[in-house]
């Protein structure tokens, strides 16, 4: 009703202004005509002149009516400069305020609900520098101030600053149009006042604060600078330190558009994902998988059979795959793509220098117009009483102790509830050893929706696993010649006796041995970097694990674009890092995957959503294949189809996922789904099912009592 108010108010002054023909009334002549007449009035009573010029200004601003330029000028002739441009200054900047509320009331939610994913850049601008912005348009009276009142209102800028930069920023121009009013005689037309030159010379003076910003960033990065002497020469264009996902991609990158790059790593090529981390774990849990069907071949109408193995042959197999995936990342692949692979461990010196201590013993030099610190991340050990002496393994040694045992430790104690906890339990019961999974908040895999977090506990639990929930691990000891694990729960311990301890708690970014304390990099669990993925130095990026905020192989691979493109390119243009489609899978049996928000997010953030839930236990080929435990959920905006997140727990759910992840990418939502076509029987069908889901609890049922009414009248 409000909204309606508003409108009704703003539509009859409009139409008044119209209707009484007003506009023919705010012309020069018609002013110079009647000026005798309207100064007499003005010196019998200055303050009533005032204040129906000024609210009358108001209004017209507020409404959007044209007419300012003039309203401007005849302040000029009636109060002369100093008055007329303190009252048109006021007036126009609280008129301008008016209309710029007026928009966000009536307008803002309606455009943010719809176009929100194609705004969110915008508006993070606006939030950080929209004053600054709005300064500039200010400046120039080319844009049209009722234009920009509307536009600026549909955004997230505060009122108090919306309003005092629209006071200063108009300033100018209003004193420009003011004086010229106040010789008024001179003047035929606002276009004589407006010209061409004018409005260049404004234009001109809108550049102002983006030299202004310029020369500030030049400032800061020669600060950032001082004390350095930058090489007359380079032997570089870009070092890349790390051999991972980030600087694998980052060094192609450069050597594909013919740049000289060289690559460091100081241990094996493809890094974490290769050998420690994506490759092996998924091998393992391969041969989980085959172990615990094999165990429950009845599932299937076979006979059950306990599936009889090796321990090292399965590690075998794992290091075995790693040797088939590993030419892809190898230095000879990377050699002749271009790039300059260096096997040694390397450190910053300068902003501009790189000293490589080779693993053959030579130390070297090399001087390079750009960085891009790919170091990756390592496990995090926490500082545990008596772990040190424990033989504690972590995701990153267990690959190489296992593969040396002849038989699987009988009881592994695992630490940690997050994706490799999880993922590392679940293969290790399966294979048939007595796993304890610990984690000390109260459920498994805390960044997903509670109902995700108990499928998967379920789902642990049915493995073998026995899952301890909110205990906290105190210390490791030997006792009796058994290693345990202390850990306590509502104020009692409790032993948890090990045959072999993994620590599965998380990763944290290797930030030590680069020289960046040294230089002043900031470093915060991660190298602090800005939107463009640069460090405190404009020539020094991070990209992958050690730069955050994601700990994937595919977000390493996405950030190192942005980094080597920017590092490469960047005083031609910047690159700003995209993070509003991020997808991830948690590999256990069932598969957990999702991408964009979930309930949890949503409400934390604040997003109003519905919920659309498919169950696979109704998907004819889940049922096929036995897999029906789990369910395709999506988050969408109330009455709407647009997609805010999908989580999808089941088989195949990280491929399941690929669908969603596209459609939110390119703004396809649930309808789009709905209509193409799916082959029949596929898992991939859910993802159809449950756009029918919403579609169903979104049908427009006034409108189907119509129709059924119409069908009821055609069969008379």
């Amino acid at each position: 009703m409000k909204k309606l108010l508003i409108l009704a108010v703003l539509a009859v002054i409009v139409g008044a202004f119209f209707y009484f023909d007003l506009g023919s009334q705010l012309t020069l002549e018609n002013f110079k005509a009647r000026q005798a007449e309207i100064d007499a009035i003005y010196q019998q009573s200055p303050l009533l002149v005032i204040g129906i010029f000024f609210v009358a200004y108001v209004l017209m601003a507020a409404a959007s009516i044209p007419g300012a330029a003039i309203m401007t000028v005849v302040a000029g002739a009636l109060f002369g400069l100093v008055t007329g441009t303190i009252v048109v200054s006021f007036a126009s900047a609280i008129g301008a305020t008016f209309a710029f509320l007026g928009s966000r009331f009536l307008f803002r939610d309606w455009v943010q609900s719809k176009f929100g994913d194609r705004l969110k850049p915008i508006n993070q601008g606006i939030e950080k520098e929209g004053g600054f912005y709005l300064f500039t348009l200010r400046l120039v009276p080319a844009f049209p101030f009722f234009v920009v009142n509307l536009v600026m209102g549909l955004t997230s800028i505060k009122t108090w600053t919306y309003y005092w930069v629209s006071q200063v920023g108009m300033l100018l121009a209003t004193i420009v149009f003011v004086n010229a009013g106040t010789q008024i005689a001179a003047i035929q037309d606002v276009g004589d006042i407006a010209s061409p030159a004018l409005l260049a010379s404004f234009a001109a003076l809108g550049l102002v604060p983006w030299v202004a910003k310029w020369v500030l960033a030049k400032i800061k990065s020669r600060r950032a600078y001082a004390g350095f002497t930058r090489p007359a020469k380079y032997d570089r264009n870009m070092v890349v330190i790390g051999a991972g996902a980030a600087g694998l991609v980052s060094s192609l990158i450069g050597a594909t558009v013919k740049a000289k790059v060289t690559l460091i790593e100081a241990s094996k090529m493809g890094g974490d994902c290769l050998n420690y981390g994506c490759v092996p774990s998924k091998a393992l849990i391969k041969s989980a998988k085959v172990a615990q069907q094999m165990r429950h071949a009845d599932k299937y109408g076979l006979d059950q059979a306990e599936a009889k193995f090796s321990f090292k042959a399965i590690f075998q197999r794992v290091h075995a795959i790693i040797a088939e995936i590993e030419p892809k990342d190898s230095v000879e692949r990377y050699s002749d793509l271009g790039v300059d692979v260096v096997q040694g461990y390397a450190k910053i010196i300068d902003p501009w220098t790189v000293e490589i201590a080779k693993n053959d013993g030579e130390t070297i030099k090399l001087t390079t117009r750009s960085i891009v610190i790919a170091a990756g991340a390592e496990p995090f050990v926490p500082p545990l009483e008596g772990l040190e002496h424990s033989g504690y393994l972590t995701s990153d040694t267990m690959w190489d102790a296992f593969v040396q045992m002849d038989e699987m430790p009988k009881r592994i104690a695992v630490l940690g509830g997050g994706p490799i906890g999880c993922e590392l339990s679940q293969a290790f019961a399966r294979l048939g050893a007595q796993v304890t999974q610990i984690e000390r908040d109260d459920r498994l895999l805390l960044r997903e929706d509670e109902d995700v977090s108990a499928l998967a506990k379920q789902s642990q639990m049915a493995s073998g696993v026995r899952v301890l929930t909110s205990h906290n691990a105190l210390r490791v000891k030997v006792a009796d010649g058994e290693k345990q694990l202390i850990v306590e729960h509502d104020g009692s311990e409790t032993a948890i006796g090990y045959d072999a301890l993994i620590m599965a708690v998380g990763r944290k970014a290797r930030l030590s041995g680069y020289g960046l304390e040294e230089l002043g990099i900031d470093t915060n669990r991660t190298v602090v970097t800005d939107d463009y993925l640069a460090t405190v130095f404009p020539n020094i990026f991070a990209a992958g694990d050690v730069a955050g905020p994601y700990q994937f192989t595919h977000t390493a691979s996405h950030q190192a674009w942005f980094a080597s493109v920017n590092a490469l390119f960047g005083q031609f243009k910047k690159f700003k890092v995209d993070y509003r489609v991020i997808p991830w899978v948690t590999f256990t049996d069932p598969e957990i995957a999702r991408v964009g928000l979930n309930e949890l997010e949503a409400e934390e953030q604040g997003v109003e959503y519905e919920v659309t839930t498919y169950g696979l236990d109704d998907l004819d080929r889940a049922i096929t294949e036995s897999e029906t435990k789990g369910f395709v959920k999506v988050l969408t905006p109330p009455g709407k189809d647009k997609i805010l997140g999908a989580t999808i727990v089941g088989a195949n759910a990280g491929e399941l996922l690929a669908e969603y992840t596209l459609a939110m990418k390119h703004g396809l939502g649930l309808n789009k789904i709905l209509e193409t076509i799916h082959p029949y029987p596929t898992m991939a069908e859910a993802n159809k099912f449950a756009a029918g889901e919403w579609k169903k609890a979104n049908k427009p049922e006034k409108l189907l009592e119509y129709v059924e009414k119409y069908h009821n009248w055609r069969r008379g």
